[in-house]
Formats: C-alpha cells, sequence, structure tokens
C-alpha cells in the first residue's frame, strides 16, 4: 500500500524549485537535513523547466535530487507542475490559451515562487493553457507519461502531489474549448434546448452553439450551472493526471494540498477540500500565518478544514513557514507579530497546533529560502546559505521527536469527534457569491469564521461538517444556510426527525433549486422542522450592527439579516429589540430545532463581544451534551485524542507567558499519566501549567 512507504512522521520540506538552492550546496544540504531529523523532500518539477523543446526532456537536476534522496534515507514527493508551459509550447499552442470574460489570453510569466517561466500568476493552479483543449491534454498526458516511467520504482520515491495548492482562478476560461465543453455538459445534464431555456429563463436559443458561459457574476441560473461545470471540468482534469500517473505507477503514493480555502473559496476559486481529498490517499494543506493571521483560532481553522476534508484519511501541514516573509504588508497585520517575522517558538507553535489538530506530518515550505524573485529570503529555516538557525533548531527537534520510537503510541491516536458540527452547504455559498459579488459584502465568511471562532473561544471543539455527511453527526450548527436545494432541505429534515439536534441562523434555505426564493419561509418544508413561519425578513448587512435580540433573557447583537418569526408547532425563546419574535424552540419527529433570526456568528465575528460569545456557550448548553474536554482558563486551547492505547490530551499556550488551567473531561477529571511532551510534575487534580508559547502532551493516568 502507498500509505506503508511513509515514514512514522513524515517530517521535511520543500527544497528544490529550479535553480534553487544552488547546485553545490546539495550534497551538503541533504546531510544536514537528514542529521536534522528530516525524512521527506518534496521538489516542484516543473514541466516548463523540463521539456526544453519537444520531446526532449533535462532530467539532470532532477535525477540528482532522486539519488541523493536515496542516499541519505529520504522519501520523495514529486510536485508535478504541468500548469508551468513550456514556452514552446505557449507558441505551439497559441490557439489554446485560457481566455478571460473580456477575451484577452493568460500570459506566460516567470513564477513568484520559482524563478522559473512558464507560469500564469493569475491566483489560480490551473495554467495558462486550457487542458480542455485535447492538444494540450495529450502533451500533458506525454510529460505525466514519461515522468511517472522514468521514477518509477526510485529507491528515493514516494509519490506524486497532483494539484498546489487546489484552487483555480475566477476569471476564466472563456476559451472556445471551454465553451464547447461546457454545452456538452448542458446538453446532458438538460437534454435539450427547451427544457434548457425554461431553467436559465433564456427563451431564444436556436442551436446549442448560440449558449455562451455567463460574462456577469450575477445571482441567476446559468452562473450556478456555469461554477458547477467548472468545479467539475478542473478536477475531471485532476483525475486524469491521477490515471496518467497510476497507468504507469500502481505503488507510488497519490497526493495534493489545498489552502484549507473551502470557506469562503468553494465556489468562486473551486476550493473543494472534500473533493480533493476524496481523490487521493494523502491530503494537506498550505498554511501561511503571515498571509492568514496568526491568532489561534486561525491557526487552528485551516488544519481543522483539513481533518474535516480527509475524512478519516491521513492529512499533513504541506507547507508551513519556518521563516520570515518581506515586502508584503499584510491587512490583517499591525506589528511584526502577524507572522511575518518567525521566532523558533513560532516553528514550535504551528507544528504542534498541527498536530493537535490531527496532522500527520509537516512540511516546510521552504527549506532554505530562494535567492530570486519577489519572494527571495522568504519562509525558510535555514539560512540564505543553507546555515542551521535557532529556527531550524526548533523544526529538528520536534523532527527528531516526532519520529522517536517513544512517540509511536501518540501519532496513532487521532482527534475525537467534535462537540458540535457547523454545516457546510455548497450551494448556499454559491449563493451568496453570486448574489453578493457586486456589493462585496463578506456575510459569508464572518458568519461562518465567527461561529467557528464562537465555539473555539469557548474551547468547544467545531467540526467542519458537509452537508452531505450530516449523518456522522448528532448535532449541528448552522450558520449561514441562505439556499439549500429541496434534495438537501430533505436530508436535513429527515435528519433532525430522525433525532438530530440542529441549530441554524436567519433565513434556512431561502432560496431553493436554481436560486428561486420560496413563498412559504422557511422554504423546502423547513418551516415544519422549525416550527415557525417567517413574520418579516431584511436584508440590510451594511447596518445589521444595529441588531439587538435576546434568547433566555441575555441581550445579544445580531448581523447579517434579520428574520421574524410566527410560531406554529414552536416555542418562543427570544425577541428581537423591538418585540418581533426572534428565536425559536422546536420538536420535530425525535430531534430539536433552534432558529435563530440574525446572525449573533457575523457580529461575534466583528467584534469579539464578551455577550455573543456567551451565547455559543448558551446554546451549546441547550442542546444538553457535555463538551469532551473544558479549560478554567480560555486563554488555552485544549484537543483530546483517542487511540489503542487510550486517550491524550494536547494543551496549547500561545501567549508570551506561561498559563495555569484545570481540565476536565466530560467523563470526568483528566489524570495525567505518561507525558509525550512538557513537563507535568507537580500537577495534581486536572490543574496543569503549560510554559509560554509550548504545548503539553499526556497520555491520560
Amino acid at each position: 500500500m502507498p500509505l506503508d512507504k511513509l515514514p512514522q512522521v513524515p517530517f521535511g520540506a520543500v527544497y528544490f524549485r529550479k535553480s534553487n538552492p544552488p547546485r553545490e550546496d546539495w550534497d551538503r544540504d541533504y546531510g544536514v537535513a537528514a542529521e536534522d531529523g528530516m525524512n521527506v523532500f518534496r521538489h516542484w518539477f516543473m514541466w516548463s523547466a523540463i521539456e526544453r523543446k519537444p520531446g526532449v526532456y533535462d532530467w539532470e537536476d532532477y535525477d540528482r535530487q532522486m539519488d541523493l534522496a536515496a542516499k541519505n534515507g529520504f522519501r520523495t514527493v514529486i510536485a508535478e507542475l504541468t500548469h508551468t508551459a513550456p514556452d514552446w509550447a505557449y507558441r505551439k499552442f497559441a490557439h489554446a490559451r485560457q481566455l478571460r470574460a473580456d477575451g484577452r489570453p493568460l500570459s506566460s510569466n516567470m513564477g513568484v515562487s520559482a524563478a522559473t517561466g512558464g507560469f500564469a500568476n493569475n491566483g489560480g493552479g490551473a495554467g495558462s493553457l486550457t487542458m480542455n483543449a485535447p492538444e494540450v491534454k495529450d502533451a500533458v498526458g506525454a510529460f505525466l507519461t514519461t515522468l511517472a516511467t522514468r521514477y518509477k520504482g526510485h529507491p528515493g520515491l514516494l509519490g506524486y502531489d497532483v494539484w498546489n495548492e487546489v484552487n483555480y482562478s475566477a476569471e476564466v476560461d472563456y476559451s472556445p474549448f471551454m465553451k464547447d465543453d461546457f454545452r456538452l455538459w448542458l446538453k446532458a445534464k438538460y437534454g435539450d434546448l427547451d427544457t434548457l431555456a425554461q431553467a436559465w429563463y433564456r427563451y431564444s436559443y436556436a442551436e446549442w452553439d448560440d449558449i455562451e458561459p455567463p460574462h456577469e457574476i450575477a445571482a441567476y441560473p446559468e452562473n450556478l450551472d456555469w461554477l458547477e461545470f467548472k468545479k467539475q471540468n478542473y478536477y475531471d482534469q485532476m483525475q486524469f493526471k491521477i490515471d496518467t500517473i497510476r497507468a504507469i505507477d500502481q505503488e507510488c503514493l497519490i497526493a495534493a494540498h489545498g489552502v484549507g480555502g473551502a470557506i469562503p473559496n468553494m465556489a468562486a476559486n473551486g476550493s473543494d477540500d472534500w473533493l480533493a481529498a476524496s481523490k487521493v490517499e494523502l491530503y494537506g494543506l498550505t498554511w501561511v500565518p503571515s498571509r492568514r493571521g496568526f491568532k489561534t483560532w486561525q491557526n487552528f481553522f485551516g488544519p481543522d478544514l483539513t481533518r474535516a476534508a480527509a475524512r478519516g484519511k491521513k492529512w499533513w501541514h504541506a507547507e508551513r513557514p519556518g521563516g520570515p516573509l518581506w515586502l508584503q504588508p499584510q491587512v490583517l497585520g499591525r506589528d511584526k507579530e502577524d507572522g511575518r517575522v518567525m521566532e523558533p517558538e513560532d516553528i514550535r507553535l504551528l507544528t504542534m497546533t498541527s498536530f493537535a489538530a490531527g496532522a500527520t506530518g509537516v512540511m516546510n515550505l521552504r527549506y532554505r529560502p530562494l535567492l530570486d524573485g519577489p519572494l527571495f529570503g522568504a519562509f525558510g529555516s535555514y539560512g540564505m546559505d543553507g546555515s542551521r538557525t535557532p529556527r531550524s533548531d526548533m523544526a529538528s527537534a520536534i523532527g527528531k521527536w516526532a519520529n522517536a520510537p517513544e512517540q509511536k503510541p501518540l501519532f496513532e491516536t487521532k482527534p475525537v469527534k467534535g462537540d458540535v458540527g457547523i454545516l457546510v452547504i455548497p450551494e448556499a455559498q454559491a449563493w451568496d457569491y453570486l448574489l453578493n459579488h457586486r456589493h462585496k459584502p463578506e456575510t459569508y465568511r464572518e458568519a461562518m469564521w465567527g461561529a467557528y471562532r464562537g465555539f473555539f473561544d469557548n474551547n468547544i471543539q467545531a467540526d467542519w461538517v458537509h452537508i452531505d455527511h450530516i449523518a456522522e453527526y448528532d448535532t449541528i450548527y448552522a450558520p449561514y444556510p441562505i439556499m439549500l436545494t429541496a434534495e438537501h432541505a430533505k436530508v436535513l429534515a429527515d435528519w433532525v426527525a430522525g433525532g438530530g439536534t440542529l441549530i441554524s441562523e436567519a433565513t434556512p434555505g431561502y432560496f431553493g433549486d436554481r436560486g428561486k426564493v420560496g413563498t412559504v419561509q422557511p422554504n423546502s418544508g423547513l418551516d415544519a422542522v422549525f416550527g415557525a413561519r417567517e413574520n418579516e425578513v431584511e436584508f440590510m448587512p451594511d447596518i445589521a450592527n444595529r441588531i439587538r435580540f435576546d434568547f433566555d433573557g441575555k441581550t445579544l447583537v445580531g448581523g447579517g439579516f434579520l428574520q421574524s418569526y410566527t410560531p406554529t408547532t414552536g416555542t418562543v425563546r427570544g425577541k428581537f429589540s423591538d418585540g418581533r419574535i426572534a428565536v425559536i424552540e422546536n420538536q420535530h419527529g425525535s430531534g430539536r430545532s433552534l432558529l435563530v433570526g440574525t446572525h449573533p456568528g457575523v457580529a461575534y465575528f466583528k467584534t469579539s463581544n464578551a455577550e455573543n460569545l456567551g451565547y455559543f456557550a448558551d446554546v451549546f448548553a441547550w442542546t444538553g451534551k457535555t463538551q469532551h474536554v473544558a479549560v478554567s482558563n480560555h486563554v488555552l486551547q485544549a484537543r483530546l485524542h483517542d487511540g489503542p492505547q487510550g486517550k491524550v490530551l494536547w494543551l496549547i499556550n500561545p501567549t508570551r507567558e506561561a498559563q495555569e488551567t484545570i481540565v476536565t473531561l466530560a467523563t470526568g477529571a483528566f489524570n495525567a499519566g505518561h507525558c509525550y511532551w512538557g513537563e507535568a510534575a507537580g500537577s495534581s487534580a486536572g490543574k496543569f501549567t503549560v510554559p509560554a508559547r509550548d504545548v503539553l502532551v499526556l497520555g491520560m493516568g
């Protein structure tokens, strides 16, 4: 099995991105990396750097990397970068360049993360040439076949990463090839033009060639189809790459990694971590705090989402920074502690956070910094000349610890299932993107991230749950369910009737199939689930910070939308400040529901107010559940793992001061047994001290 080739804990870095690091340092760097506890390197095998002329390949640098891996006991992940088109291909296939909506072709540029030509640099990973053109697809397939044939069975090979940072640009592809395939897809979906005309509200198509993909981002059925087709199209191309490699090598590992981007970029940019993870044996993510934020919840967010998408498979932090990021001021940044300057303690905190979230390996996105291009000096744990640094020493200590035999029982454990699931509804995100693109309110993102933060800051573990997988959870929180297909609405209703507990923020299923508003709200039969019908609705997110409502007598701040209700079978649990009904509780079949007529998660995301933080604790208490692990000090984050040899507690302290806490499990006090990391001496009655920017990892006694 491909996964059998993995080390106990894959620990390493991305090393070669032609032409960095310098050739004369390779042998020394491999030796240092091996001494420092690394066991995996990933390299960018760029089409544009290897097939220098049609059918003429330059493998010299890459052969050397593979041979050095075998010599030093490393396993190599080949990152195939066929989206880097050779210059000759860009000329030869000029008719097959990806086009923007206005007809401008994508250009062939120097890479930002590698000083090599052939990159589209358009914010996506699909490249400048369209694989919808058969001749381009054949050329890509020929390169991959040659690549896999050359390295099949090599002792330094682990496998292939088939999509770097899974996503594509929202602005492409409007090439004739893409349009033709879109028409074929529509024909398969609708059968005939009359059916399509009724669905799209376009009544004058005479031929299939009359159909054009929508150029305007707007909330109409044609746009939903275009988004759905684009995602299927690009993921089919991912599958083509997998199948091409597998036709040559059945033993290698197939991996991919995203950017933890399903929230909020699944619709616009195709960052569907669930779909991507379903196609590979090992999934992962790139997460760079200097670009995504360095708060504790942000460092957990990407790993938690990736773990959810992996659905029990092994996953790793495929690209974690180990050094600074220069010349890129961050919107979220206020000072040097936004992640742009990495200290050794930051390396420890980020790595251990990923392990606490369930990662089974960690890779740095640079072994040492690039010497060329705009990302010079960035992200590497080692110095510009490959010398060791305090940061690399910290990474080395963790890598050696993780792969020591005594840690094997630890890494056989997995995070327990979350206390609550946060509902991910693809069509709700798609509709929000189409509906709000022009005005650009951030309601979806703020609602989803706000709910995650609300539970996280209460130390309640919230797992991201795709609506297709809700049967695996007994308690679900829906932060932004603005659109539900009739099929998904029925799934949700049946799940509640079967015993599920559902908490939903405002406007559940307001838009139904094809984006049509229901004349009865909640839509698609959900009024019976919630025991209420809409009284009034207000879509004014720009002034929604004025909304006030109460839940069980506590005044809270709303956000996003306002939807008031008239109860049918439900019971009133709260009102808006003007007296309209805001919160309804209902029994539906064997399950329960709680409907909240605004978005308190939006308000918490924006203000971090204590009242709305308390709301998330209160609605969790309403479910009647007890969280897996509770801490008395909420600046710490606790995660509980379970495995063949029992439970393990991870306690993370992101602050610059030691922190004390009392830990309580749902089953009672936590009594420490074996200490995997840190020092638990002197602890008693579940009371522990965690050093600054450090962790405790404790087996249960």
